[in-house]
C-alpha cells in the first residue's frame, strides 16, 4: 500500500512516500523537496554478529550522475569510488543516527540514501539525513526516535532555513544541524567569524525546525511504519562489572592517576585489565557466558572510573583542571625549500602542516552532482599508524581522514584571500599527524595557520582550534577543555570549535548521548573561546604576521588584462599559439572570459617572457611608433623584423638604408638588431617599417634630417614577404659575359617572382639604367611607396587576386 505525506517547514515543502519502491527493504521512503528526490532505505541483518563490542552500522550516500543529467567523465562511465562530497554526506548521515540505536545492538545495519533527481536550489546532502531518518522511522529496525536535519544560512543578519546553493555563497554561515525532538546530536558548520552568541541563536533556530520535521516523521510512521523487530542485545552483565569494580576499582584509579604519559598509562591499564581477567576467570568457571564478558566488563569499569573521577572529583587522568590546556609549542618555517610550514604541538598531539602554492591551472576540477567552480584551496589530512605507535598497512585516506581534512579546510577558508586579485594562486595544505593523543584535527588548524603565515599568504586573521569534551550522568554535565584520547573514548561529546579572536569559523559536534542540552552547548562555546585565545597568543608570539612575500621557491604569478576580443589571437587555432608560448617559455597561462590573464612560472624570467609575448599579440600599435627589433628573415623585398614577441613587420629595401644596395644582406643579416619606426599599416593589418635614420617621404610623418633615401630600388612594390622581388626589366644591369656569377646559387636560389610575368607589357618596376650619368643624377625621383598593390589579371576566368609572390620551386 502506498502512503504519502506532505508538510511545510521554513517556507519549503517536504513530501514523503513509502510503499511504492524498495518494498523488500526494512524501510524505504522517497523524500522530495522542490525537484530533488532522494530514496532513503534502512535494512538490518537477521542475526547479531559474534565477537564484536560495537554497533556494525554502515551509512552510505550513493551519488548518481543521472540525477543531474550528466554522464560520468573519463573512460569508466559506470562510476567507482565515492567522491569526497559523497563521503562527507555519508558521515553527516551516520553521526546523528548512531547514538540512537539500542545499546548492545550487534546486528548489521545498513542505511543508504540515493539521490534520484537533484535541483540546484535544493542541495541533496541535508535531505539525505532526512531521508535516512524517515526510512528508519518507518522501518522494522529498533530505533529510539525520529531524526531530522536542517541547513541554516545567514544573509544580511537574517537566518535562512534550507538555503539554495546561491544563498549559501552569499551567506556568512553554513550550518548543518541534526537531532531529534529533545536535543541536538550533530553539528557541522563553516562560518565567517560568527560570534558565539549568534552561533547559539542559529543552533536554537535549527533545533526548532528539527522538532517540527520529527513530529511530521512520527505522524508518517504511525500510518506507514512497520512493527519493530525483537532483537537480542549483547549487554555486559551488571553483576560482573560490580564485582570487578568492588575488587579493583581503587587499583584502577591509582594506575590512571599514577602515569602522566599516554603510552605508560595505556600500557599499565592494559596489563591491569589482563591481570583482572586472569584473576576473575576462576570465579565464573561454571558460567562461561559471563566469563566471556570479563574483558569487556573490565574495560567498562575503567571507563566508569575515569568518568567518576571527572564528575565527582574534577580530576582528569593527566592531572589537569577541567578548563586547562596541555603545554603548547608553535614553530613556523621549520622546513627549508617548501613554500610554508608550521609545527604545532599540544601535549602529546603534534601536527605539521606544509603549504604549497600552485598555478591557477593546478585547481581541482570537481565532477559531482552540484555545479561547482574549480577548487583553488584544498586541505588534506594524513593520519599514519606511527602517530599512535601502531603498525598497519597504508591504504589511502578513510572517511575519518577525509572528514578531518574537510573540517580544517572549512575552518581556514574564510580567512584565505581567495577573492583577492592579488592572490591568484592555487593553495594546497597537507597536515601530517606526527603524534596523536586527541584533537588532531584542531591541531591541524593551528599548524595550518603557522604554515600560511610562513608562506607569506596575507590571511585576514590567525585561526586556532580546540576540542571540547563532556562527561554526564544525565543530571550533572562537566565540560572539558582540550580533551585527550582517553577522555574522547570515555566521554559523551567531541565538540570542536575553530575561529579567530573575533568569531567562529568552524564547528563540529559528535555525541554518544541522545542529545546535548542547549545550555551545555552555550557553556561549551564560551569555554572554547577562552582556550582559543590562549592558543592564538602562542601562535602570534611565534609569528605575529604573515611574511612580507611568498617564498623564493614559490611560483611567480602575475595578472594582466587584455582586450577580450584579442583572446582568440592569444589562443590561436586549436590552441596552437598558447601552446607555443607555454612550451617555449615554460610558463602557465590561464585566460578568463573578461580578458584577465594569469601568467605563472617557476621564476620571473618565464613569466616576463610569456607576458611580453602576450602583449605582443594583443597590444595595439600606431603609425609613428618606434621599436627595437631583431631581423628574423631576409626577403627579396626587404627584411622581416620581430618588433614584439610573435609579431613581425617588414622593412622594405628602400627603407632599410640610404646606401644603394643590390642585396638585403649588404645592409642587415638575420639576428641583427634594428631600430625601426612604423610608417604604414596596410589594409590587411600588416606593418611596414622604416629603419630609423632613413628619410621619411610618406605624409603624416616627420622627416629625419640629413638622411637621403637610396635610388629607387624595388619600384615600391612590396611583394610577398616570403622572398622574391621585382626582377626589373629586360634591360636591367646584367654586366658582360665575364660578369661576377658567383652569387647565382643553385637551382633553388631566390629568383624573385616568376609566376606572374605575363607578356612583355606586364607591370614592371622602374628599371635602373646601365649606369649613365643622367640616370644617376635623377636617383631621388622615385622614393615613394605605393598605398596599395596593383591587381594582376592571371588570365582566363580566374578572378583578379593580389599576387605578391609565388614560392620558388
Amino acid at each position: 500500500m502506498i502512503h504519502s505525506h506532505e508538510f511545510e517547514v521554513g517556507g519549503k515543502t517536504l513530501s514523503l512516500e513509502s510503499g511504492r519502491v524498495a518494498k523488500q527493504a526494512g524501510g524505504a521512503v522517497l523524500l522530495g523537496m522542490g525537484e530533488t528526490v532522494i530514496l532513503g532505505v534502512a535494512t538490518m541483518s537477521e542475526s547479531a554478529r559474534e565477537g564484536i563490542d560495537f554497533l556494525p552500522l554502515v551509512c552510505d550516500y550513493e551519488e548518481r550522475k543521472y540525477a543531474v543529467g550528466k554522464i560520468p567523465g573519463g573512460f569508466i562511465k559506470r562510476g567507482g569510488r565515492p567522491s569526497e562530497k559523497a563521503v562527507l554526506t555519508s558521515r553527516l548521515m551516520d553521526r546523528p543516527l548512531r547514538p540512537l540505536f539500542p545499546k548492545g545492538l550487534r546486528n548489521d545495519v545498513q542505511v543508504m540514501a540515493m539521490p534520484f533527481a537533484v535541483e540546484q536550489e535544493c542541495p541533496p546532502d541535508v535531505l539525505a539525513i532526512n531521508a535516512a531518518g524517515a526510512a528508519l522511522a518507518v522501518s522494522d529496525i529498533p530505533f529510539k526516535t525520529p531524526v531530522a536535519g536542517v541547513r541554516v544560512g545567514r544573509i544580511d543578519g537574517e537566518l535562512v532555513l534550507f538555503p539554495s546553493n546561491d544563498q549559501i555563497k552569499a551567506s556568512d554561515l553554513d550550518l548543518v544541524v541534526a537531532g531529534h525532538k529533545d536535543a541536538i546530536s550533530m553539528v557541522e558548520a563553516g562560518a565567517t567569524e560568527v560570534t558565539e552568541e549568534d552561533m547559539h541563536k542559529a543552533l536554537k533556530f535549527a533545533h526548532d525546525a528539527i522538532k517540527k520535521i520529527c513530529a511530521e516523521f512520527e505522524k508518517f510512521a504511525k500510518k506507514a511504519g512497520k512493527a519493530k523487530r525483537e532483537v537480542t542485545l549483547k549487554l555486559v552483565d551488571e553483576s560482573v562489572k560490580k564485582a570487578i569494580e568492588k575488587k579493583y576499582g581503587k587499583e584502577i584509579e591509582k594506575t590512571l592517576l599514577g602515569a602522566k604519559d599516554k603510552a605508560m598509562r595505556e600500557s599499565a591499564l592494559d596489563d591491569l585489565v589482563k591481570d583482572i581477567v586472569a584473576k576473575m576467570k576462576p570465579e565464573y568457571e561454571d558460567k562461561p557466558e559471563l566469563q566471556a564478558q570479563l574483558h569487556e566488563a573490565a574495560d567498562g569499569v575503567v571507563k566508569g572510573v575515569i568518568r567518576e573521577l571527572i564528575l565527582k572529583k574534577d580530576k582528569r587522568p593527566d592531572g589537569r583542571g577541567l578548563d586547562e590546556i596541555r603545554p603548547l609549542e608553535a614553530i613556523a618555517g621549520i622546513l627549508p625549500r617548501v613554500h610554508g610550514s608550521g609545527l604545532f604541538t599540544r601535549g602529546q598531539t603534534q601536527v605539521m602542516t606544509v603549504a604549497t602554492l600552485g598555478l591557477p591551472g593546478d585547481a581541482q576540477t570537481l565532477d559531482g552532482l552540484e555545479d561547482e567552480e574549480p577548487k583553488r584551496y584544498m586541505h588534506f589530512y594524513n593520519f599514519p599508524p606511527y602517530s599512535v605507535g601502531e603498525v598497519r598497512p597504508m591504504r589511502g585516506p578513510g572517511r575519518r581522514e577525509i572528514g578531518h581534512g574537510a573540517l580544517a579546510e572549512r575552518a581556514l577558508r574564510s580567512v584565505i584571500p581567495l577573492d583577492d586579485p592579488d592572490f591568484p594562486y592555487t593553495l594546497l595544505l597537507i597536515s601530517e599527524v606526527l603524534e596523536s593523543n586527541g584533537s588532531t584535527s584542531m591541531a591541524s588548524v593551528c599548524g595550518s595557520t603557522l604554515a600560511l603565515m610562513d608562506a607569506g599568504i596575507k590571511i585576514k586573521a590567525p585561526v586556532a582550534g580546540i576540542a571540547m569534551g563532556l562527561m554526564s550522568d544525565g543530571k550533572v554535565f562537566k565540560v572539558l577543555t582540550d580533551i585527550q584520547g582517553m577522555e574522547d573514548f570515555c566521554g559523551d561529546m567531541d565538540f570542536k570549535v575553530a575561529g579567530t579572536r573575533d568569531g567562529i569559523t568552524a564547528l563540529q559536534l559528535d555525541t554518544k548521548l541522545d542529545g546535548i542540552p542547549d545550555k551545555v552547548l552555550a557553556d561549551a562555546l564560551k569555554q572554547a573561546k577562552t582556550a582559543r585565545l590562549q592558543i592564538l597568543d602562542v601562535i602570534e608570539a611565534e609569528i605575529p604576521a604573515p611574511r612580507e612575500s611568498v617564498a623564493a621557491t614559490a611560483p611567480q604569478v602575475t595578472t594582466i588584462k587584455i582586450n577580450p576580443e584579442k583572446i582568440g589571437a592569444v589562443i590561436g587555432p586549436g590552441g596552437a599559439v598558447i601552446k607555443k608560448i607555454t612550451g617555449e617559455t615554460g610558463a602557465s597561462i590561464d585566460i578568463q572570459q573578461d580578458g584577465t590573464v594569469l601568467v605563472g612560472g617557476s621564476n620571473a624570467d618565464q613569466v616576463n617572457e610569456a607576458i611580453a609575448r602576450i602583449k605582443g599579440l594583443t597590444d595595439e600599435i600606431a603609425v609613428g611608433a618606434e621599436f627595437k627589433g631583431k631581423v628574423t628573415r631576409i626577403m627579396g623585398r626587404g627584411a622581416m623584423v620581430e618588433y614584439m614577441p610573435g609579431r613581425e613587420g617588414m622593412v622594405p629595401k628602400e627603407q632599410l638604408t640610404i646606401k644603394q644596395i643590390n642585396r638585403i644582406e649588404e645592409a642587415v643579416n638575420i639576428g641583427d638588431e634594428l631600430a625601426v619606426k612604423v610608417f604604414e599599416i596596410d589594409g590587411m593589418g600588416r606593418v611596414n617599417f622604416t629603419a630609423l635614420g632613413v628619410k621619411q617621404t610618406l605624409p603624416g610623418l616627420e622627416e629625419n634630417e640629413g638622411a637621403t633615401p637610396p635610388p629607387s630600388q624595388g619600384g615600391g612594390m612590396r611583394g610577398d614577404r616570403r622572398g622574391g622581388g621585382d626582377r626589373g626589366g629586360r634591360d636591367r644591369d646584367r654586366g658582360g659575359r665575364d660578369r661576377d656569377r658567383g652569387d647565382r646559387g643553385g637551382r633553388d636560389r631566390d629568383r624573385g617572382d616568376r609566376g606572374d610575368r605575363g607578356g612583355r607589357d606586364r607591370d614592371r618596376a622602374p628599371r635602373e639604367s646601365n649606369g649613365g650619368d643622367e640616370d644617376r643624377s635623377n636617383s631621388n625621383s622615385s622614393t615613394e611607396v605605393p598605398d596599395s598593390f596593383p591587381k594582376r589579371d592571371r588570365g582566363g576566368d580566374d578572378e583578379n587576386v593580389i599576387t605578391r609572390f609565388r614560392p620558388r620551386r
